[in-house]
């Protein structure tokens, strides 16, 4: 039986057989792909984290500094209650500005409208 004399049940059989192969073909490969994106997430996110830490430690250590320079010219208890006292400023500016923000975000109609055109 040549090629062009198959019954239409096995050319089906073999388009199906095809369609799978490439379905699975295809994740194998989005997984690949996925698993090269997280190593890389990985590393970049130890590095964050390393860099977070410094940034910290020498955030520490400049007040620190500042605290030990207050100090040579009025009590060292004086220095480190300013330096703490305009750390409580910065902190509750901050904090107050991130609030504002943070209210100011409307979430819902964002997520109504997406869920719609979903529906949609």
């Amino acid at each position: 039986m040549s090629h062009g004399d198959r019954p239409v049940s096995d050319v089906l059989q073999d388009i199906v057989r095809n369609v799978q192969d490439l379905v699975r073909s295809e994740l194998r490969l989005a997984k690949t792909e996925l698993r090269e994106e997280l190593a890389q997430m990985r590393s970049a996110s130890v590095l964050i984290g390393a860099g977070a830490l410094s940034g910290i430690f020498g955030a520490f250590f400049a007040l620190f500094a500042l605290v030990y320079a207050l100090a040579l010219v009025m009590p060292i208890w004086a220095a480190a209650l300013i330096v703490a006292a305009a750390l409580a400023v910065l902190a509750a500016t901050v904090l107050g500005t991130g609030l504002k923000r943070f209210k100011s975000v409307n979430m819902v109609p964002r997520s109504a409208a997406q869920l719609k055109e979903t529906v949609a």
